[in-house]
C-alpha cells in the first residue's frame, strides 16, 4: 500500500535583507521569522543571491506567499541557466537556510545515461505514459491558471517581445517581483502595489483588449525628455501569460499617498499645501505641453494628456504632485501625424465644452487648451478642501457632483456645461481670503467657455508661485487687514494656452 504524500507546512523562514551601509559598520545579520498569510493559502520560504566574481552575495531571504512554483519543494534550488539574480523558493520551516544552483542542463545528464542502458523499456514507457501525463498536465495547468490567476505569478519578469516590438526592460532584468494588493481600479484595468527586491513599485495591469492604451502609454513614457519630477517615473513594461490569458503590465514608481482624489477625500489642506500641490501639478503639465529641442536624449515633443483629473494626479510623500496615466495622450512631432485624434475621449465630468459639443479644432493648441479646462476643475477640487477660508470645509465632492451626481451621462454634461454654461460653485467665503480670491480668478480663466481665452499651464504655475510668496496672505483671523490688497495685486501677464 502506497503511503499518502503530506503537504509540508512552512511556519518559519530565515530572514535576511542585504544592506550595504550595514556591511561597512557592523555587518548584516540573519534572523528567523514566523510566516503568516490567509488560511487557504500556502506559505513558502525564498532566497535571492548574486554571484560576484565567484563569491555568493545574498540579497534577501524571507517568507514568500502562495506560489505554485514552490509547491512540494523541500530544497531551495535555482534551475535557470545563468540568471542575473538567482532566486529559489521551497516549502518547510527554515528550508531557505541552504540554497543551491543546479541548472537544468546538469539535471538532464543522468536521464541520458538511463536511456542508453534501457532503451527498449524506456521507449515502451514513453509511448504509454507521455500522452497520459501530457493530458493530465494540461488539465492541472488550466485549473491552476483559473485559481491562481492573480495570486501566484512567476517570480521573474519576462522581457516583452509581443505585442509590439520593444527592448527588454534593463532595470528589471530577472529580479523577482511579487504583487501584494490592489490599490485602484480604472477604465483600463487595475493598479497593484508590488515588491521588486527591496523596493515597492506600482504595477498597472491591462487586459489584452486594452492593448492600444498600454502600447500608447509605453510609447509616451519612452519619448525623449519624459524623465521629470512632476511626471510619474516609469520603470518598465512587460507581457504576462500566454494565448488568451495575456496581460500587459506597466511598472512605475509607487506613491503611498495615492491620487489627489484619495488624498482630498481623507484630508483637508492648508493654504501652503494647496499652493504647493497646485504649483507642482501645473509645472508637470506645463512641461508635458512644452516642445523642447536639444535635450541630451533627443527632442521632446509637445504632448496633450487628454484625461487630466484629480485621479490621474499622484502625490509623493512630501505632497509633490506628479501626473500619471498617458493612455490617451497625443504627441505632436513635426512632420508626423498626431495619431488617433478622435475628439470625445477622456472622463465626461472633466470634458471641455468643445469636446462635449464634438466641435474640436484638431490642432495642437486646441488639445492643450482642453487640458487647461480640466486643470481648472482640479484646482476647484483643491480649493473646496482648503481650510484657509473663514468658513466650514465641505465634504469632498467631484466637480459637478452637485449638479449631475456621481455617474453623469454625456447628455447630462452637455446640458450643464454647454447649454447652461454652468461651472462648479465658487463659495462666497473663498472671496474673503486674499489668496483663495486670486485662485478663484485663475480657476475661472482656466475653465473659460472660450478655449482661446484659457490660461496656459506655465501661467498657472507662475501665478501659484506668486500667490504663495505674497507676504499679506494670512490666516483667516487676520483677513480684515488684507482684503483691500486683492484689487492692487499685479498678476503675471495673462497669456493664451501657448
Amino acid at each position: 500500500m502506497q503511503p499518502f504524500l503530506l503537504t509540508v507546512l512552512t511556519s518559519e523562514c530565515i530572514h535576511y535583507n542585504y544592506n550595504p551601509s550595514a556591511v561597512e559598520s557592523r555587518g548584516n545579520h540573519s534572523a528567523i521569522v514566523t510566516c503568516s498569510g490567509e488560511k487557504d493559502k500556502r506559505l513558502h520560504c525564498f532566497a535571492t543571491w548574486r554571484n560576484v566574481s565567484g563569491t555568493v552575495e545574498v540579497v534577501k531571504q524571507g517568507c514568500w506567499l502562495d506560489d505554485v512554483n514552490c509547491y512540494d519543494r523541500n530544497e531551495c534550488v535555482e534551475k535557470k541557466d545563468a540568471p542575473e539574480v538567482f532566486f529559489c523558493c521551497c516549502e518547510g520551516s527554515l528550508c531557505n537556510e541552504k540554497f543551491f544552483y543546479i541548472p537544468d542542463t546538469q539535471a538532464q545528464i543522468p536521464s541520458k545515461l538511463s536511456v542508453s542502458l534501457h532503451p527498449q523499456v524506456l521507449t515502451t514507457l514513453m509511448y504509454s505514459l507521455v500522452p497520459i501525463m501530457g493530458i493530465t498536465a494540461i488539465i492541472l495547468f488550466s485549473f491552476w491558471m483559473y485559481r491562481h490567476h492573480k495570486l501566484a505569478y512567476p517570480p521573474v519578469l519576462v522581457p516583452t517581445q509581443d505585442p509590439g516590438p520593444m527592448p527588454p526592460s534593463p532595470i528589471l532584468g530577472q529580479k523577482p517581483l511579487q504583487l501584494l494588493e490592489i490599490k485602484a481600479r480604472g477604465r483600463f484595468g487595475c493598479v497593484w502595489k508590488a515588491q521588486l527586491l527591496n523596493d515597492y513599485v506600482a504595477v498597472k495591469i491591462f487586459p489584452i483588449q486594452d492593448k492600444q492604451s498600454w502600447q500608447n502609454e509605453y510609447e509616451i513614457y519612452n519619448l525623449s525628455g519624459m524623465r521629470h519630477e512632476n511626471l510619474l517615473h516609469f520603470i518598465g513594461a512587460e507581457k504576462r501569460g500566454t494565448n488568451l490569458d495575456i496581460e500587459l503590465w506597466l511598472i512605475t514608481a509607487y506613491h503611498e499617498k495615492g491620487s489627489l482624489t484619495d488624498y482630498l477625500k481623507a484630508s483637508v489642506v492648508s493654504w501652503n499645501e494647496l499652493c504647493y500641490i497646485a504649483q507642482t501639478m501645473a509645472r508637470g503639465l506645463a512641461y508635458l505641453h512644452e516642445d523642447i529641442p536639444g535635450l541630451k536624449d533627443g527632442h521632446k515633443p509637445a504632448i496633450a494628456h487628454r484625461d487630466i483629473k484629480s485621479k490621474n494626479v499622484l502625490l509623493k510623500a512630501n505632497l509633490t504632485a506628479c501626473i500619471a496615466d498617458f493612455g490617451l495622450a497625443l504627441r505632436f512631432e513635426a512632420g508626423k501625424s498626431a495619431g488617433d485624434t478622435h475628439g470625445q475621449v477622456g472622463t465626461r465630468r472633466y470634458m471641455a465644452p468643445e469636446v462635449l459639443e464634438g466641435a474640436i479644432n484638431f490642432q495642437r493648441d486646441a488639445f492643450l487648451r482642453i487640458d487647461m479646462y480640466a486643470l481648472g476643475l482640479v484646482l476647484w477640487e483643491l480649493a473646496s478642501r482648503c481650510k484657509a477660508a473663514d468658513g466650514p470645509v465641505d465634504e469632498y465632492m467631484l466637480p459637478f457632483e452637485e449638479e449631475v451626481g456621481q455617474h453623469p451621462s454625456l447628455e447630462d454634461m452637455q446640458e450643464v456645461v454647454v447649454h447652461k454654461k454652468l461651472r462648479p460653485t465658487l463659495r462666497e467665503c473663498w472671496q474673503k481670503h486674499a489668496g483663495l480670491a486670486m485662485l478663484c480668478e485663475t480657476i475661472e480663466e482656466c475653465w473659460d467657455h472660450e478655449a482661446e481665452a484659457r490660461l496656459s499651464a506655465g501661467c498657472v504655475e507662475e501665478r501659484m508661485v506668486q500667490m504663495q510668496r505674497q507676504p499679506n496672505i494670512t490666516v483667516p483671523e487676520e483677513i480684515v487687514t488684507v482684503v483691500t490688497m486683492v484689487t492692487n495685486m499685479d498678476y503675471p501677464p495673462k497669456e493664451s494656452s501657448l
